[in-house]
């Protein structure tokens, strides 16, 4: 279907007035945004929240339990890892905004008396994995159309950090259209739409529409783990985190920290309705948040630090599902039918994303895996304060890692 035609069939025809102004070139570009674009996100603007049912604590294994079934976590962890069946999927798309740069936020250094970069200590990190196991792990970087070429440029500048070239592949994340407040698709600038990355739960589509997963380096891979960018203590293809999994014939995990207090501004993760749900902390009443079990820890105490790991067979499965496309209302720049830049004061339309929490609950199973919080949690998100370069740093510290 040509581009004119598609959009009158999905009313946006308001943009063929700018069309006949531009250049070939311009056109070009625009046909291909048009062709790629997934209508069925615009329906989202109309659909209402799905009631998801009663929410009851999840059955996960704490780390009393780990230690106590160690050797054998381990043991089958290693196995999946050494045949090939493990892959880690780094979701890297973002800019260290936060942390006062434009640069991909993987490229910013956490070091005081040498450089340390993040993207650095995620790989030291996996190699001391694949140290353990004897064989190196597929390592797939997702990156965004604006951090893309810069992130592949640094990783070939420090010669990958010493992890081997030829099992490190690059993909770039979707991008959705942003529309305005009536629901109408709005340009950036001649000839390109405006739009945003689809969010962490695009991870999967992304990997494929890419063709990795049709890529002889992840032939034998069983399971995806799917890790963000700014936990710098992370450990990645854990092997005993991957053998519980196995052994527990769950279809997900999740890496998970006790939360420090009921009130801890963390997602949660719990059943919703019979199915492993993540509940944000603003999600919970007062009541559900404070609920003790009988041994007097939070009902509701595992957090979620963004640490997955997804079975690929029942990935291919969820995918041909629709995974639930979230709605926010953003302020976004636009170029109006003058052609001029319009940077809003206030919100002025829609953007769409899809949530890796989502994914979790699609699977149908999710074993909640606890970690030590001072062991393996060590967010970067902010430059100073609560999560920040200085609290990675002390924790990175006690770690051993030298800064």
């Amino acid at each position: 279907m040509d581009t004119e035609t598609l959009l009158k069939t999905h009313s946006q025809q308001h943009l063929l007035k700018s069309y006949e102004k531009w250049n070939e070139a311009e056109r070009e570009n625009f046909d291909r945004q048009i062709s790629a674009i997934d209508w069925s996100i615009l329906e989202s603007l109309n659909a209402g929240n799905a009631e998801k049912g009663e929410i009851r604590p999840i059955d996960g294994i704490s780390l009393r339990e780990i230690e106590a079934n160690r050797a054998a976590y381990e043991k089958a962890g290693k196995a999946a890892v050494k045949a090939g069946k493990v892959a880690a999927v780094l979701l890297a798309g973002g800019q260290g905004t936060r942390l006062g740069t434009s640069a991909p936020k993987g490229t910013f250094n956490i070091g005081v008396t040498r450089p340390l970069y993040i993207f650095q200590q995620l790989i030291e990190n996996l190699k001391e994995v694949c140290a353990q196991c004897g064989a190196f792990v597929p390592l797939l970087i997702m990156t965004s159309e604006k951090n893309d070429e810069e992130t592949r440029a640094f990783f070939e500048q420090h010669e990958y950090f010493g992890y081997p070239k030829n099992c490190v592949r690059f993909f770039v994340q979707e991008m959705a259209p942003c529309v305005d407040l009536s629901g109408k698709l709005l340009l950036e600038s001649k000839g390109r739409l405006a739009s945003s990355p689809n969010g962490n739960g695009g991870w999967y589509l992304s990997l494929a529409r890419a063709g990795l997963l049709e890529d002889e380096l992840l032939s034998a891979v069983e399971w995806f783990n799917v890790f963000a960018v700014d936990n710098v203590l992370q450990r990645i293809a854990d092997p005993a985190f991957v053998g519980a999994t196995i052994l527990s014939k769950r279809k997900s995990g999740a890496k998970v920290v006790r939360k420090a207090r009921p009130e801890e501004k963390v997602g949660v993760l719990c059943l919703e309705g019979g199915l492993p749900s993540v509940i944000e902390y603003y999600e919970l009443s007062e009541e559900l948040a404070n609920l003790k079990t009988d041994t007097g820890e939070l009902a509701y105490g595992f957090g979620v630090t963004l640490n997955y790991l997804f079975h690929a067979q029942t990935l291919k499965k969820i995918a041909a599902e629709k995974i639930p496309v979230h709605v926010a209302k953003k302020k976004i720049p636009y170029m109006n039918e003058s052609g001029e830049l319009v940077e809003p004061e206030s919100e002025n339309g829609y953007k769409f994303e899809t949530l890796i929490l989502d994914m979790i609950r699609l699977m149908g199973s999710c074993l909640p895996y606890e970690v030590e919080r001072e062991k393996e949690f060590a967010p970067v998100k902010n430059k100073t304060g609560i999560d920040s370069v200085d609290t990675a740093r002390v924790l990175l510290e006690k770690n051993g890692v030298k800064l």
